[in-house]
């Protein structure tokens, strides 16, 4: 099998993390900014959990961004999207404190673009539950930006999250390519190799 395109996980591939350490300096960062203005933190980190359990169960009636502040307004109330520039804030302004949380591995930015001088196809399929800003800044922690990328999958533009393979089917359309012309790179068995259901070939990141 011939592979055109190669799309890589972002979190735990291209991004080193513990994903506990990097939820709480992300989770805590948020709340300590949001509660500047009236956000209570506790209820607040409870409400992000709650709109990314929403997500991952969206089932394609609307984009992650519509079924996240559908959620989070049950429990906040109607008038927190009016605060998304708050948000939006945090993630322009305090948001690359979290690097800290995270590694660094220069071999992924080199890999990336190696495979790209080799004429294939790259895109990012990065589980959809982030919006567009804070994706863009964990890629920049890479050594990498979006323009490297054909597509980045974000909470803006995706209906569907890992491991649903209807998520992978809506990024080949996105693409125009077929599941078996491309490699899926990712750490994660549950999320990212169960993209062989769909005939794509896999490489497991340990």
């Amino acid at each position: 099998m011939s592979v055109k395109m190669v799309l890589f996980d972002l979190d735990g591939t291209l991004l080193p993390m513990g994903q506990e350490r990097f939820a709480k300096g992300y989770l805590d960062a948020l709340a300590g900014s949001l509660a500047k203005h009236g956000y209570e933190p506790n209820l607040l980190v409870k409400t992000i959990w709650a709109g990314m359990s929403a997500m991952v169960k969206n089932d394609g009636r609307k984009t992650n961004e519509d079924v996240f502040w559908e959620r989070a307004s049950e429990i906040q109330g109607k008038d927190i999207r009016k605060d998304e520039p708050l948000f939006e804030q945090f993630y322009r302004l305090e948001f690359d404190k979290v690097k800290a949380s995270c590694g660094y591995a220069p071999q992924a930015a080199e890999t990336v673009r190696k495979i790209k001088e080799m004429g294939y196809r790259v895109a990012l399929a990065t589980n959809p539950v982030f919006p567009a800003i804070a994706t863009q800044k964990r890629i920049a922690w890479t050594g990498l930006c979006k323009d490297d990328f054909e597509l980045v999958t974000t909470y803006e533009n995706s209906r569907h999250c890992k491991p649903n393979t209807a998520y992978y089917e809506d990024v080949l359309a996105a693409l125009g390519v077929r599941a078996e012309d491309c490699l899926m790179v990712g750490n994660d068995v549950e999320e990212d190799m169960v993209v062989q259901e769909l005939g794509m070939q896999v490489f497991l990141l340990t």
